[in-house]
């Protein structure tokens, strides 16, 4: 296995393909003078300085999933990956290659070359642009096709997946800055929807949904508490757990599937630019105007009744006076010269009415491109810190949500501002750490706040001046490092044990779905589960042992994997994905997720499956055994 990177997810990545999948891993990193090295802290920064400096065969003393001891990491150094770098870190032999640098066209260039290099090997590739990376996808694997002269591909193994670290974190940070709030995960039009539930009071019956995922940390309630750790033991969480886990875990949460569909057509992209009617006018000049045409109906009715004209000239006339160029009523009646009057008087109120609207039509459409300010009197929003990568994506999210959001950026250039202006969202420009900027960003009344910013100590610090602000404040932080996310987690837990606090490390959220990708299981997402993460797969039955042939019941591992649906579809058929879109709660004809426990799994069936990352190594470690000893 080969990672190429320029950040922590190379680094993570390597390490779950290293310690979950007992995998041999070569490590391809810039050189040391040209990385950019992220704020850590204590332990975290001696560690990531000694992994980053050296360029060692170092042994790794562990075991893998199926007891045998864990190959070596080799670390090499290289300013781009160009031909002969691949081939001297052995990519023409190799079983699959991981692009993670930041840079999506340095991973495009690599990935060409690589498949020309070995038209069998596996890629993963991180890419940012979403619809340039499914054809970048489509494109390798025709090459493999072709390569492989009989017009079919080598199947999983020459498959190439593209995926990005934003897309994996987004649904997760969003989903943990708000209340009852789903974790969804959405791949290819397919939805899986779950939920956090709290344990029931006393009487009460948990609903269980189609299944529970999972069962939270029985250290919930303690401030000091590990989250859910790797260390936690036996109060951590616990996935995938079987029906007896669950009756015997009273006082613990739950995390409970809800709902497997595909997902229905995307939201419209937007309007250009062109703002709806009703915001081309202030609320105050709509009213003006409503009010001038009352009075124009007011007199055309008085000058009916008192000319006893028909509706239709008795509105004529009404607006040729109120124009002025009617000829003056000197010998009309009383009633009819007063009516004149009124006329002409609403004629004088009218004009200045007009020439306000037409400036305010103009004016909106002047600045319909540009930033909106947070409106007074709102509450209840979600302030967002940061429009990178990761912040445009939760920002989208969050709308697709129907969230009210208002972003914090200090760089106007900045990658989302763009995104900002189409879904209208207002922004405040300026640098979180200086005193006012949130402020303007409503932080008194916000729900929730979300530090998403590149740099750690700017998350950190916006988020204690937050807490200052608002001690209840529900606070999600994006750390780099993710013991120094452990860290500031507990900390800021115990200071203000009655309020939402959670730290993220994007690099941890994602890196299980890239290593399962480089595995090869067509890898759908993965939520995370307290500080575990659980992923969801797509996956042939044929070859596994555990699946095929044997009941939905019986291919139920606790703690392993849990099949959830049957995938009647096609298999070379590619379901749409939009750049955003509703998840329709309708499942298609072609998923199947109530299967009943006596189902029996066929070798041509695929399955879509919830598993543990241990789990899914061993699911596919004793596949790759097989085949080596035949």
């Amino acid at each position: 296995m080969i990672v190429c990177g320029d950040d922590g997810l190379a680094h993570r990545l390597a390490a779950e393909l290293r310690g979950v999948y007992a995998e041999q891993v070569t490590l391809v990193v810039p050189p040391s003078e040209r990385r950019v090295r992220r704020p850590v802290v204590g332990r975290a920064r001696a560690a990531s300085a000694a992994l980053l400096d050296r360029v060692v065969n170092a042994a790794v003393n562990r075991t893998g999933p199926s007891g045998e001891p864990a190959s070596n990491e080799q670390v090499v150094e290289a300013p781009e990956i160009t031909e002969s770098v691949l081939a001297e870190v052995g990519a023409d032999r190799a079983a699959a290659l991981a692009l993670v640098y930041d840079d999506d066209e340095t991973n495009i260039r690599a990935a060409l070359t690589a498949r020309r290099l070995n038209p069998r090997i596996r890629l993963v590739l991180r890419l940012y642009n979403r619809r340039l990376g499914q054809h970048i996808e489509e494109l390798l694997d025709q090459t493999a096709a072709v390569a492989s002269g009989d017009g079919q591909g080598a199947g999983l193994d020459a498959s190439t997946t593209v995926l990005s670290d934003a897309d994996t974190a987004a649904p997760a940070l969003a989903a943990t800055a708000l209340v009852g709030t789903s974790k969804v995960v959405q791949t290819e039009g397919l939805v899986l929807r779950a939920v956090e539930r709290q344990p029931p009071r006393p009487g009460e019956v948990a609903d269980p949904g189609l299944c529970t995922l999972a069962l939270l940390s029985a250290t919930s309630n303690d401030p000091a508490g590990a989250d859910g750790s790797e260390g936690s033991g036996e109060h951590g969480p616990h996935l995938l757990p079987d029906e007896a886990a669950v009756a015997a875990a009273t006082g613990r949460g739950t995390v409970v599937l809800e709902q497997v569909s595909y997902s229905g057509p995307s939201l419209p992209a937007g309007r250009g630019g062109v703002p709806p009617f009703a915001s081309l006018f202030s609320r105050r000049l709509r009213w003006s105007l409503a009010g001038l045409v009352a009075c124009v109906l007011a007199l055309a009715v008085g000058l009916m009744i008192v000319t006893g004209e028909n509706p239709l000239y008795a509105t004529y006339v009404t607006l040729l006076d109120l124009f002025g160029i009617n000829d003056p009523a000197f010998h009309e009646s009383t009633a009819r010269q007063v009516l004149q009057l009124l006329s002409g008087l609403v004629g004088l109120l009218l004009l200045p009415v007009l020439l306000a609207a037409v400036l305010e039509a103009l004016g909106t459409f002047r600045s319909a491109s540009a930033l909106r300010k947070p409106p007074r009197g709102l509450g209840g929003h979600v302030v967002l810190l940061g429009l990178g990568k990761i912040g445009t994506r939760v920002l989208t999210r969050l709308r697709e949500l129907h969230i009210p959001v208002v972003c914090v950026e200090s760089d106007p250039d900045a990658r989302g501002m763009a995104t900002a202006r189409r879904l209208r969202v207002p922004v405040v420009l300026g640098d979180v750490t200086q005193e006012g900027v949130l402020e303007a960003a409503k932080i008194h009344r916000a729900h929730a706040l979300l530090a998403l910013t590149s740099a750690d100590t700017t998350n950190l610090e916006a988020s204690l001046y937050a807490r200052s602000v608002r001690p209840d404040l529900r606070v999600v932080l994006r750390l780099y490092d993710d013991d120094f996310a452990t860290a500031v987690y507990r900390t800021l837990r115990a200071a203000h044990p009655f309020a939402l606090t959670r730290s993220r490390s994007v690099s941890h959220l994602a890196a299980p779905a890239f290593a399962g990708a480089m595995m090869g299981r067509q890898i759908l997402g993965a939520i995370p589960v307290e500080r575990r993460v659980l992923l969801f797969a797509e996956v042939d039955v044929a070859g596994h042992p555990q699946l095929e042939g044997r009941t939905v019941g019986e291919a139920f591992r606790a703690g392993a994997w849990r099949v959830l649906a049957l995938n009647t579809s096609p298999p070379g058929r590619r379901r749409s994905e939009g750049e955003s879109g509703e998840e329709d709660s309708t499942p298609a004809s072609g998923l199947v997720w109530d299967l009943p426990p006596t189902y029996v799994l066929g070798a041509g069936d695929r399955v879509v499956l919830a598993a543990t990352r241990r789990g899914l190594a061993e699911l596919l470690g004793r596949r790759r055994r097989e085949r080596s000893g035949a």
